[in-house]
């Protein structure tokens, strides 16, 4: 997004302001009321209104009303604003926001005060702890529904993937190019008779064609600088019939982020992910943005399903 040297700096003073910033770290965390934010961080309510209005109008914040009071949050976009808080946001670690959120916490424990946990989180459940209510458990109640058959996981990595589809697959077959990674995953995944472990490298698959009848590519695109070898070789050993899942980045402008986790492009949107599986020879049964992160930088994960 291009932007005139007057916005740009208008952006830069919106973000110059530690009480904003304070506000905005809060509200990615949690929803909260003016009078909350106001205990939480010491500032007078009026200023907390004022940085809230600020905020609301730039995209970074919104609010929505339960009963008389009106509850804050972090909006998760912003367009311009959102980019730069976004950058800025990956840098900040200081001992008040740490104690801003301990104190968040306890502001939303009193207030949970005569209503079920339920209540309490409604609207945003996902994002709170229960005990056993996790998504590996809800991951591993509806994987038993799955028949795979001959399964390769692409991108393996340590074989946390693996450990949970082993018990519903013929047979496993996990691919890394890392010898430390693939050590590690033998390790985790010795109890497993159905399952292989190979170091090789999923540009260039040593496996012949049609051996598969699902391949997994979840998260391992962002470690190749030729996605389009991956997909056909993905392609090239499946099953007729057989399907090929994918998660992975959407297309991001992060590069710092990029570097931390040694990726080694900066994600892929779902119109381009589509058409390199159609180029694979593949049919695109679904492909699309499926999630988006609540906190900075609010990254997106593309899941994509082709069949052969």
């Amino acid at each position: 997004m291009s932007l005139s040297l007057e916005q740009g700096t208008e952006l830069c003073r919106l973000l110059a302001d530690p009480s904003r910033c304070r506000l905005l770290i809060l509200l990615e965390a949690h929803e909260l009321s003016v009078a909350e934010l106001t205990d939480i961080t010491g500032l007078a309510q009026s200023r907390v209104s004022t940085h809230l209005a600020r905020l609301k109008r730039a995209g970074l914040v919104q609010d929505k009303r339960v009963g008389s009071a009106a509850l804050y949050s972090a909006s998760g976009n912003g367009g311009a604003a959102g980019e730069l808080w976004a950058h800025l946001r990956m840098q900040i670690s200081d001992a008040q926001t740490r104690i801003d959120l301990e104190r968040a916490e306890q502001a939303v424990l009193a207030r949970k005060h005569g209503q079920t946990w339920a209540e309490s989180v409604a609207g945003r459940m996902e994002l709170h702890y229960s005990p056993g209510r996790t998504w590996e458990a809800t991951a591993r109640a509806l994987i038993g529904l799955m028949q795979l058959g001959d399964v390769l996981d692409l991108g393996s990595g340590d074989g946390v993937l693996t450990e949970l589809i082993a018990g519903h697959a013929r047979r496993v077959t996990c691919v890394d190019v890392s010898p430390t990674v693939v050590a590690a995953a033998r390790k985790r995944l010795a109890a497993f008779a159905n399952v292989e472990v190979e170091e090789a490298d999923m540009h260039a698959l040593p496996f012949a064609d049609g051996r598969f009848d699902h391949v997994f590519a979840m998260h391992a695109l962002p470690y190749s600088r030729a996605p389009e070898k991956v997909l056909r070789e993905a392609a090239r050993v499946l099953r007729p019939g057989g399907r090929l899942v994918v998660a992975t980045l959407a297309e991001h402008r992060h590069e710092e982020a990029m570097r931390a986790y040694d990726h080694v492009n900066l994600g892929i949107s779902p119109e381009q992910l589509g058409k390199l599986m159609r180029m694979a020879g593949l049919t695109v049964e679904s492909c699309r943005i499926s999630s988006r992160e609540t906190r900075a930088p609010y990254f997106e994960v593309v899941t994509a399903l082709g069949r052969k």
